[in-house]
Parts: structure tokens; C-alpha cells; sequence
């Protein structure tokens, strides 16, 4: 389908129906994660481009520090238009290169404090080029440090429900595909929802999806984290977090096509690199004793499975 067709009837595009949405999630987003924590508040941070940069627009950078729950939680809003497409959303359709863009999207990503609890990722995004083409990205993924199957069910239920079993096992495969790190040949973690260039069924169609996973993300993931927020945790479990982390920044800083994106562009490094976790490490060759919970984690969660 052409990134510009549309269903018979359906609406123009809206952009500034989605920037308003975006605003609204945010700052649902962070009330709920400052009500949960109790303890530390978020920094917000509003932000617009110089006159004089290549990247021209404006957002709203949320970051909270410390907490008793969120080590680190960051919730990132941006609205931008640039004078061309970067490398990196240009390897698909060369007929796009130079046009002007604008780009608006949502990102976030919750670092815990326990072991216990996953980190979670949540983007939603639309990207117009000039008068040629637009559509909506976005989804949400779970990356556990230790393997729960009630958790990964749960989460993958509200990822089917929030799309629809038509488009689930499509948007699974793909976010099994991407969050992928080919030079360790495993997961980042156990999927959840990935999607790009959608345009189906015209723009209310695409806009309402989008609008779900971007709701979607908070029902999945509260019950996972209240379930776990208080297990009793030793230095092992927490240095073995510290070493999943360290594929977590791997991921986004070599293979994630929106780090490239941002940083391709011109955006604005302090919000791109806002997804990194506030510790981690790398120890050399590391492997877990067979039978353990983090062997486990590798054999039994870091897979490819069909959780439903």
C-alpha cells in the first residue's frame, strides 16, 4: 500500500491532532510513574532548537532520577521539521532524499531500581515528508533481567488486545525481528509490538492504532511492575542487571534506527541519549551457572516464543 493512499471518505491528515495526543500521554505517563514511585519527581525539561541549527522544532524532555521504584524513567516528547531525510529513513525509498520532513513522536523508557522488574520501551511517532508521503510508527517492548512466564503472557495479552489479532502476530514477528542484537545473536528481551511506514485503512484508521499502543503501554506494564517492585533482591541479582543493561545500551547506541535518526539528523543529543540506563557494566565472558535463574533468563525467555 502507498504510504499516501487513504480509505475512501477518511480524514486529511491531522498533525496537530497527534501533537495533542502526545502532549496528553506525556503527562499521563508521568503522573503515573511519579504515583507509583512516591518519591522522586520528574525534571521537565522544554526545549527548542537555536535559529541557526539544521534541525528546527521543539519539545519537552521528561526525566526522573533516583527514585525508590525508577532508577531512571524518561519520557520525551519532540516536534521537528529538518530541509531533508537522513540516511537512515532514506535506505527504503531513495525517492524520498531530499525532501523536507516533519517528525513528532513520543518516546520513553523505564530503568527499575529491582532487578526483579523489567525495563520497558514504549515509542509512538509520525513522520511526514513535504507533500509526498506520511506515516506512523511505533510499539512497545519488555526487557527482563529475570524470567516470569506470568509476566510475559500478561504482557503479550495486552499487546494482542491493544491491536487486534489480525495485526499481533505481524507486529510480534516484527519486534521480535528488530530488537535484535546480531553480534551477541540474541534478544534485547521478549518483544512485544514493532511497526513502521503504516498507513492501512487511511489516516483515522492509522491514527486510532497508534493511539492504542501509546495507551497500551502503561496497562501492560503496572501490572508486571507492582507484582515485582518489592521482591527481596541481593548484590548478585543487581550486578547481573547492570550486565543486561550493558546489552541494552549496545542495542540502542549500534543497532537502533531512531538513535540514527536523531543523531543524523541533528536532534537534540541530551533527549536522544535520555534512554540510556544510569548504570551498567561489561565483564568479559560472562555465563550463567546452568540451572541458575539468570540461565534461565537466556534459554527460557531470550527466545523467540509464542507467549499466547
Amino acid at each position: 500500500m502507498s504510504h499516501t493512499a487513504a480509505a475512501a471518505n477518511d480524514s486529511a491528515p491531522q498533525p496537530a491532532v497527534f501533537e495533542a495526543y502526545l502532549h496528553g500521554l506525556q503527562d499521563r505517563l508521568c503522573a503515573a510513574v511519579e504515583a507509583v514511585d512516591g518519591e522522586a519527581k520528574f525534571l521537565r525539561d522544554a526545549w527548542q532548537k537555536p535559529a541557526d541549527a539544521k534541525l528546527q522544532g521543539q519539545g519537552i524532555t521528561c526525566v526522573l532520577s533516583g527514585g525508590a521504584v525508577f532508577e531512571r524513567a524518561g519520557v520525551a516528547l519532540s516536534v521537528v521539521n529538518g530541509p531533508s531525510l537522513p540516511p537512515s529513513a532514506t535506505k527504503a525509498r531513495p525517492e524520498l532524499q531530499g525532501l523536507p520532513f516533519k517528525a513528532m513522536g513520543l518516546s520513553l523508557v523505564f530503568h527499575p531500581r529491582n532487578p526483579y522488574v523489567p525495563t520497558t520501551h514504549c515509542n509512538v511517532r509520525l513522520l511526514s515528508v513535504g507533500d509526498a508521503a506520511w506515516w506512523f510508527g511505533g510499539g512497545f517492548d519488555l526487557t527482563p533481567y529475570y524470567g516470569f512466564a506470568d509476566d510475559a503472557r500478561h504482557w503479550h495479552q495486552t499487546a494482542h488486545d491493544a491491536v487486534g489479532a489480525d495485526l499481533y502476530p505481524r507486529f510480534k514477528r516484527q519486534c521480535d525481528e528488530y530488537f535484535y542484537l546480531p553480534h551477541r545473536a540474541e534478544p534485547r528481551g521478549i518483544g512485544g509490538l514493532f511497526y513502521d511506514d503504516f498507513t492501512e485503512g487511511g489516516w483515522d484508521a492509522a491514527l486510532a492504532l497508534t493511539q492504542k499502543v501509546g495507551d497500551g503501554l502503561w496497562q501492560a506494564y503496572a501490572p508486571i511492575l507492582e507484582r515485582r517492585r518489592d521482591m527481596a533482591y541481593t548484590e548478585r541479582q543487581r550486578q547481573w542487571q547492570l550486565l543486561r543493561r550493558g546489552r541494552y545500551v549496545e542495542f540502542n547506541l549500534v543497532w537502533d534506527r531512531g538513535t540514527h535518526f536523531g543523531l543524523q539528523s541533528g536532534g537534540r543529543t541530551e533527549s536522544i541519549l535520555m534512554s540510556m540506563p544510569p548504570l551498567a557494566r561489561w565483564d568479559y565472558d560472562v555465563t550463567p551457572e546452568p540451572g541458575s535463574a539468570e540461565a534461565a533468563l537466556l534459554s527460557d525467555y531470550l527466545i523467540t516464543k509464542d507467549w499466547l
